[in-house]
């Protein structure tokens, strides 16, 4: 499994069109194949902060997922972003 944890601080200047289009791709990421877990949630003690949770099967499954978000709508409106992740290979988890 691949597991993805971090955040995205949005800008002030982009966090309407930000929230507007973060349903669609909450969505579709979470219709992809592979992926276990996508969660995506305001964090409650920093503005504009997003806290972001994936887990997707296997690595095939992630870089899909990864090459979809970069040809997306998603990939367009939060190009630029500040963006602080930590990405990591499990082989513990229990659905």
């Amino acid at each position: 499994m691949i597991e993805l944890t971090g955040y995205i601080d949005v800008p002030e200047g982009r966090r309407e069109a930000i929230a507007a289009a973060l349903p669609l791709h909450i969505e579709l990421t979470r219709a992809e194949t592979g992926c276990v877990r996508f969660d995506v949630t305001p964090d409650p003690k920093v503005e504009g902060r997003y806290n972001v949770s994936e887990l997707f099967t296997n690595r095939e499954s992630f870089d899909a997922h990864q090459a979809r978000v970069k040809a997306s709508a998603w990939g367009e409106i939060s190009t630029g972003i500040r963006r602080e992740y930590s990405i990591r290979e499990r082989n513990d988890f229990k659905k």
